[in-house]
């Protein structure tokens, strides 16, 4: 009898990370359920896994700065007949300043799309994950969640809650045969500083923080299989991690950016 395939669902998965962790997936003998907003971006995703990979693709339109999001996913995935064996939360976006931009219901959509829907897809889905003794979740945070920096009032404390929800969630399930990892990348070259209008610093910023979507992902795929909680990914950004969790230097940093 055939194995059957594992599933992994990704969200964000319309462009850059999450296109190409939909790709090394399927490359990897994984169905996928690909999940954005974007129908157009996912249809060309799935038709292009489907011929290279032969793999099965399911695309699910949904934002998930919509509270009723990941509940209507979870309903999409069982009416397919499919269990999730791997999570990659993975959407998400800049988001507006907290202090400077005074629409509180812009706030509420960013908190809920980087935060609580991470938090409810791993609540839906790690429980299957538990019961069939085998799981993989990554979800994706950032360098930016590594350190407070001033101005930084919604995107880095959004990413520091997911490396805390990662930990503790691989602590509470590692004995059931799942793996919990928060990426962290630094710069990665994605469409996402463009559609942040964040191109001047992208620009203006040396060349060597800077890594490929396929290495970061592939770097998020090893780090998860070795039990891995937290993962700094790009070899420039894990030299400088340690230092800056130094209780000093975070002293420093904080001094220098509140100029």
């Amino acid at each position: 009898m055939t194995e059957s395939k594992r599933t992994a669902l990704v969200t964000g998965a319309s462009a850059g990370l999450g296109a190409e962790f939909a790709r090394q997936l399927a490359a990897g003998g994984h169905d996928i359920v690909a999940v954005a907003r974007r129908r157009d971006r996912l249809e060309q995703l799935a038709e292009e896994l489907r011929d290279g990979h032969d793999a099965r693709v399911e695309v699910v339109t949904a934002d998930l700065a919509d509270i009723h999001a990941p509940r209507m996913i979870a309903d999409k995935v069982a009416e397919l007949g499919l269990d999730v064996d791997y999570l990659v939360n993975n959407a998400g976006s800049a988001g507006p300043e907290l202090i400077e931009d005074r629409d509180w219901g812009a706030h509420a959509s960013f908190l809920q799309l980087m935060m609580t829907s991470m938090a409810h897809l791993c609540h839906l889905f790690a429980p299957g994950m538990a019961d069939r003794g085998y799981g993989r979740i990554i979800n994706v945070s950032s360098v930016a969640g590594r350190i407070a920096r001033a101005r930084d009032t919604n995107y880095g404390p959004t990413k520091a809650y997911v490396v805390a929800l990662s930990e503790a969630l691989h602590l509470t399930l590692k004995d059931q045969g799942l793996h919990v990892c928060a990426l962290c990348p630094g710069f990665t070259h994605t469409e996402f500083h463009e559609v942040a209008d964040m191109l001047d610093m992208k620009s203006a910023s040396p060349g060597f923080m800077w890594y490929d979507a396929d290495v970061v992902v592939r770097e998020g795929l090893a780090a998860v299989e070795k039990g891995k909680c937290v993962y700094v990914s790009g070899r420039i950004y894990r030299w400088i991690d340690p230092m800056l969790q130094s209780v000093f230097l975070r002293r420093l940093i904080r001094r220098f950016t509140a100029r």
